[in-house]
């Protein structure tokens, strides 16, 4: 079967689905106004299942012998008080190593995330992934009612959850100390925000992920790498003020943005995965990473 990309769908569809994916849309909402974007006998509901995360292939095996993986709960004193998340790292570590703290997108800890947490693993780094819903019961295995948690959460405590686990993972025994993160779409913002809290950040990667304010970029000692699509009307809106306080604030960064493709072009789960982008854009992440933590 031919795998779906973007260029299949109509980009009314996909505007909508990204408002639907965001909060912006219910689900009858995006029913509603698909439906008349339905061809050969689909439905609206067929759209939105074509759209929808497939986790069947990670690129690498939750088995891998080349890693060590396990679930971890750490305590978070300023947020709601214990994390949990999936921790990865080389089985055949030699010294200690830097560490990579992985965000996932407004879903939670997925299987998507783990995959990517694993690829981290690979790269000769300790990289863990928080699940922001644990303190609602963990990722449901369903990425509409994970969807339909996300607003339940505390924000407060969440943004504190994650400040928590880019700190322990300084402490880890098999740890360098050396601490940078990377976000998705979520998990972008989080990124962002993440480097306007802790000045010893060595780097921050956010995916399409929404700016911090103007006034909070001052805080910014980490160098960044910033990965936009070009298609993301959403994201892209709050560039030009972000970049001139980058600029205005000497922070060093650098900024892609990548023409023709979808928010979340990255995520190899979905049709709007663009596999050149995304290969190129993962291949400055790990570059820069290698750079910044060694």
């Amino acid at each position: 079967m031919k795998r779906l990309t973007a260029a299949d769908f109509d980009p009314e569809v996909l505007k909508l689905f990204d408002g639907y994916v965001h909060g912006q849309l219910s689900r009858r909402d995006f029913l509603s106004r698909a439906g008349r974007y339905a061809v050969g006998g689909g439905t609206a509901a067929t759209l939105l299942a074509q759209l929808s995360p497939t986790f069947a292939a990670p690129v690498v095996a939750t088995n891998d012998a080349r890693l060590k993986t396990r679930y971890q709960e750490f305590p978070s004193p300023q947020g709601y008080g214990k994390l949990r998340g999936y921790l990865a790292m080389p089985a055949d570590a030699k010294g200690k190593l830097p560490a990579v703290l992985v965000v996932h997108e407004n879903r939670g800890l997925n299987p998507h995330i783990e995959d990517v947490t694993r690829r981290l693993a690979l790269e000769g780094f300790i990289a863990f992934a928080p699940d922001a819903l644990f303190p609602l019961g963990g990722y449901p295995g369903d990425e509409d009612k994970a969807r339909a948690l996300f607003p339940k959460l505390d924000q407060a405590k969440t943004r504190a959850d994650f400040v928590a686990a880019a700190q322990l993972l300084k402490t880890l025994p098999q740890a360098s100390g050396k601490v940078g993160v990377v976000g998705f779409c979520y998990g972008g913002g989080i990124a962002n925000y993440l480097a306007t809290q802790l000045p010893d950040l060595a780097a921050a990667v956010p995916f399409y992920g929404m700016q911090p304010q103007a006034a909070d970029v001052a805080r910014i000692k980490a160098p960044l790498l910033i990965h936009d699509a070009g298609k993301d009307e959403r994201i892209l809106a709050g560039w030009p003020a972000y970049e001139a306080a980058l600029k205005a604030n000497k922070v060093n960064y650098q900024h892609f943005t990548y023409e023709g493709v979808e928010h979340g072009f990255n995520n190899d789960t979905t049709p709007r995965y663009d596999e050149a982008a995304a290969k190129l854009a993962w291949g400055r992440t790990v570059a820069f990473f290698k750079e910044k933590l060694a």
